[in-house]
């Protein structure tokens, strides 16, 4: 299973982005080859609108079945929904942990958006 998480930096010690579509990086792990490979997400830094439909986009042409992040707004919610992507929220500090407590089943699947769209 590839599992996508936002992230501030390019490697496993860096911190979780707390916003999903904003996300400077994603870093998608591969539990059954246990890499990870980095995605720059900086066309939907400053987007306008429609940064999590892009982003939510662009995982799923990875083949993600997960995302972790801190926080989803509603169109990024429904674009994951569309792509059968789960989405889980954490409050870890970095991707390290959060790839943890999700190994370890800790992280809660959200079954909603749980931040209002736009979220800067």
């Amino acid at each position: 299973m590839k599992i996508a998480f936002s992230a501030s930096g390019d490697s496993l010690e860096s911190p979780i982005d707390p916003r999903f579509g904003r996300a400077k990086y994603f870093i998608i792990y591969d539990e059954i080859n246990e890499k990870f490979e980095v995605i720059k997400n900086e066309q939907n830094l400053n987007a306008v609108q429609g940064a999590g439909i892009q982003s939510a986009q662009n995982l799923a042409k990875f083949g993600v079945e997960c995302v972790v992040s801190g926080h989803f707004g509603p169109k990024a919610f429904k674009a994951l929904q569309f792509a059968g992507i789960k989405a889980f929220t954490c409050e870890s500090r970095t991707v390290n942990e959060a790839l943890a407590q999700f190994k370890e089943k800790k992280l809660n699947e959200i079954n909603g958006p749980d931040t209002e769209g736009h979220w800067i």
